[in-house]
């Protein structure tokens, strides 16, 4: 595997590739993201991973610079999933000088859920996921699903600037547990580790009662966040969201079984954790 730090010698490196898949990420890997490389590998040739903490897309109060960063042993796995180069830039081979053109998404997508508790958050991402797409200008990225909101901005953002890139989505990998692995995980003390899959049985129960027929999106979203904030979480939201566009179900929606998805983001002691479930 060539690790490359300089946007110059990874074009040069994958010049040529016309079938290239890529996978950002932000390192601290765990199995989750070694299953993306492995479907990567099933949509394209070379794989290509990165590895960059993107400053842009956390807040003043946010936890960039505790951020987990675990390089060598990072490289030691991708190693072992065969990936051709990895590219882990330096904040100066990404932004040799300040990144004043972003880029913005819609506000009824960019704004809501994970954007309205955390401004500016998928600005950084979609402006740092373009940056990196025209440097190893993929044929295929891989996003997965538990970044559910995430993955659909930058699907929405590559058909509407015509990006040769296809998006494609990874399911969500979890422990035995049920618990979504996250890099935030290792933030959880043993018992908050014990506690934490209460957030995905909890996505679990509103998506039984949704599909046993009990369509009051308010009362079960509420709901919800009562039943977690009873374990001693503290959730910011659990919201039921059509599937196509992440905006709430109208009651024509909910006749005609529109394909639904619950996401839910909340604190456990001090890490915030986020998960959703498609209904």
């Amino acid at each position: 595997m060539k690790i490359i730090s300089t946007i110059e010698e990874l074009r040069d490196q994958l010049s040529g590739q016309l079938r290239t898949a890529f996978v950002p990420t932000m390192g601290n890997l765990h199995e989750g993201h070694l299953s993306l490389m492995r479907l990567a590998r099933k949509h394209g040739d070379p794989v290509v991973a990165s590895i960059f903490v993107n400053r842009l897309q956390f807040g003043p109060n946010e936890d960039f610079d505790k951020y987990p960063r675990t390089f060598h042993a990072d490289v030691e796995k991708l190693e072992k999933e065969g990936v051709y180069v990895l590219f882990a830039p330096t904040e100066k081979d990404m932004y040799p000088e300040p990144q004043e053109y972003r880029v913005q998404p819609p506000a009824g997508l960019g704004n809501a859920l994970e954007g309205e508790f955390r401004p500016g958050f998928f600005t950084g991402v979609t402006t740092v996921v373009l940056k990196l797409f025209s440097c190893v200008q993929p044929r295929v990225a891989v996003f997965g699903k538990k970044d559910y909101q995430q993955l659909m901005i930058i699907r929405n953002m590559a058909k509407q600037f015509a990006l040769p890139t296809e998006i494609v989505a990874a399911e969500t990998w979890r422990a035995e547990d049920g618990l979504a692995l996250s890099s935030r995980n290792m933030y959880l003390s043993p018992t908050e580790r014990a506690e934490a899959p209460a957030l995905y049985q909890t996505l679990s129960w509103v998506a039984e009662e949704m599909r046993a027929g009990h369509d009051d999106v308010f009362v079960l979203e509420r709901t919800a966040m009562e039943r977690l904030r009873a374990r001693g979480w503290q959730p910011d939201y659990v919201s039921i969201r059509k599937q196509n566009d992440l905006q709430p179900p109208s009651t024509g929606d909910l006749a005609q079984h529109t394909p639904l998805v619950v996401l839910a983001a909340a604190k456990l002691g001090t890490t915030r954790l986020i998960d959703n479930l498609e209904i």
